[in-house]
């Protein structure tokens, strides 16, 4: 959509979408905690997180394609690594993956109202940018008590790419995959950067691509074989990464 004919769409994005997504988070919140206190916070993120993720997709509405899902294995465990475009990026892998996801989030987000409250009740991590060694440690210990197709997420560009194309990949996913032995999972969202570019509030309906990659086996790999991993994954996500120019 272009920004001149944005202004047709503009009404339902803020006096019908976000004051219903306002009232689902809210709503999802409450429920992630007492359905985490009450059965598990498995229970709770595969039950409330991910059907608030794919209505939040659905009302703007966007239209969501997945490529490769052959390529999960059930029951497997993985440490996801997907690029990042945009916010819009969340509720798109959460919801569309097929993946029971944990993420790591930076703790100021654990702080917000609600929102951080219901995250950390469903199992999401809480970590400190500023202390890696604290913040590795953390995701370890989460890892080594939720398996069974438990994966966790992480946007190995450490935040969104403004123009687009990738980032450099920081160290942390990987070091993790090798300290747990967990295949990586290498994923490429396409189409989020239209719909919510870094940087902005305008929303716009459209259509998003998940590709699912086939994942790369950690078993025997040590932490000198991080870069090489690393570069591998990067390689394989910008293999399908698609153009995203803005209007």
């Amino acid at each position: 959509m272009s920004r001149r004919f944005y202004w047709l769409y503009a009404p339902w994005q803020w006096l019908i979408y976000v004051p219903i997504v306002a009232i689902l988070t809210v709503l999802g919140a409450i429920s992630a905690i007492v359905l985490s206190l009450i059965a598990s916070p498995r229970f709770a993120s595969l039950l409330v997180a991910v059907n608030w993720a794919r209505l939040v997709t659905w009302l703007l509405p966007v239209r969501v394609r997945v490529r490769g899902r052959e390529n999960l294995r059930k029951g497997q465990s993985y440490v996801v690594v997907a690029n990042h475009r945009s916010q819009f990026d969340i509720p798109v892998i959460y919801g569309f993956s097929g993946l029971d996801l944990r993420f790591v989030m930076k703790e100021e987000v654990s702080r917000l109202p609600m929102i951080g409250r219901g995250a950390l009740a469903v199992g999401h991590i809480a970590i400190r940018r500023d202390d890696p060694e604290s913040a590795r440690s953390a995701i370890n210990n989460v890892l080594s008590e939720i398996r069974g197709g438990t994966g966790i997420l992480f946007f190995a560009e450490g935040t969104r790419s403004r123009d687009g194309n990738l980032k450099r990949f920081k160290k942390g996913a990987f070091r993790v995959a090798i300290d747990q032995q967990l295949p990586v999972l290498p994923i490429t969202i396409n189409g989020t950067r239209r719909i919510l570019p870094p940087g902005s509030i305008r929303l716009v309906p459209g259509r998003a691509e998940l590709v699912i990659h086939e994942p790369i086996d950690t078993r025997g790999l040590e932490l000198d074989d991080v870069p090489d991993l690393r570069d591998r994954v990067k390689d394989r996500i910008g293999s399908a990464l698609l153009a995203e120019p803005l209007d």
